[in-house]
């Protein structure tokens, strides 16, 4: 893929002019552009079944199905700013080996058949999936790419003169960040906005902070390439469970069996 062609839609006045600051972040991205952006990741996503082997939802309907109902109750929340205007659709990568999720500008999540079947409850599944529900809402992709890469070297991607940095972008994006990682004041962010989007639910809003006490950092082959993506967990889980109590501390359920149906639903 040509990486002008990548980044034809990019209104360059509003890089120029008309940088964003979303919720004290700055950000040379406008909204529109983020969800230009994870159509492009998509694309290259789907181009690469290689490496990104996306189970068919022709085959395993009934398994997209109910995935898509926890996501619409995440969004059914109220709590998310770009509920409407993002594109929210969910895709199952399968790969047993491998223990991660992650999320592209514009609302797309991507969750590993290894992830799905690694956890316990579906509570704990929709805490994931709000956790990267959140890096996308509040924009934390194109946050990081403006800080790391500056106003100079996005100008220069923008405008199609930099396809070296565009490409390192695009693929970092693909790989759940890759280098361009999110910092822990994001992944605070994320897990606090997890808890609060879930606490409007039947679901136990403290289900992310499950799969953290679930991974045993001595199990490095099932849990290495989640940690390559996101911060330790160790410190994270009490903040959960204080953000939990700060709502009022309401016990939601856990759907544990109703989280085997789902797993029955996969290859």
């Amino acid at each position: 893929m040509k990486m002008k062609k990548l980044f034809f839609l990019f209104p360059v006045l509003a890089a120029l002019l008309l940088g964003s600051c979303d919720d004290g972040k700055v950000n040379f991205f406008t909204v529109n552009q983020d969800i230009q952006f994870g159509e492009e990741v998509l694309a290259e996503i789907l181009a690469d079944p290689a490496t990104y082997p996306i189970l068919s939802e022709s085959e395993y309907p009934e398994a997209y199905a109910h995935v898509r109902n926890i996501r619409n109750s995440i969004l059914a929340s109220g709590e998310l700013k770009y509920a409407d205007r993002f594109d929210w659709d969910v895709y199952i990568i399968q790969d047993d080996n491998v223990l991660n999720a992650f999320a592209v500008p514009g609302g797309k999540t991507f969750y590993y058949t290894g992830l799905i079947k690694f956890l316990d409850n579906e509570a704990s599944l929709a805490g994931v999936m709000a956790h990267e529900m959140a890096h996308a809402d509040k924009r934390h992709s194109t946050s990081v790419m403006t800080k790391q890469y500056g106003y100079s070297v996005l100008l220069s991607v923008i405008l199609g003169s930099n396809e070296s940095t565009a490409v390192d972008i695009l693929e970092s994006l693909a790989m759940g960040l890759g280098s361009l990682k999110f910092s822990r004041d994001h992944e605070y962010e994320a897990d606090e906005a997890a808890v609060t989007y879930l606490y409007r639910t039947d679901y136990d809003a403290r289900g992310v902070a499950y799969f953290f006490e679930k991974m045993d950092p001595e199990e490095q082959s099932a849990v290495e390439v989640y940690l390559s993506t996101h911060p330790s967990p160790v410190d994270r889980i009490e903040k959960i469970h204080e953000r939990h109590q700060e709502l009022g501390g309401k016990e939601g359920d856990k759907f544990t069996t109703q989280y085997q149906e789902l797993k029955n639903k996969l290859p």
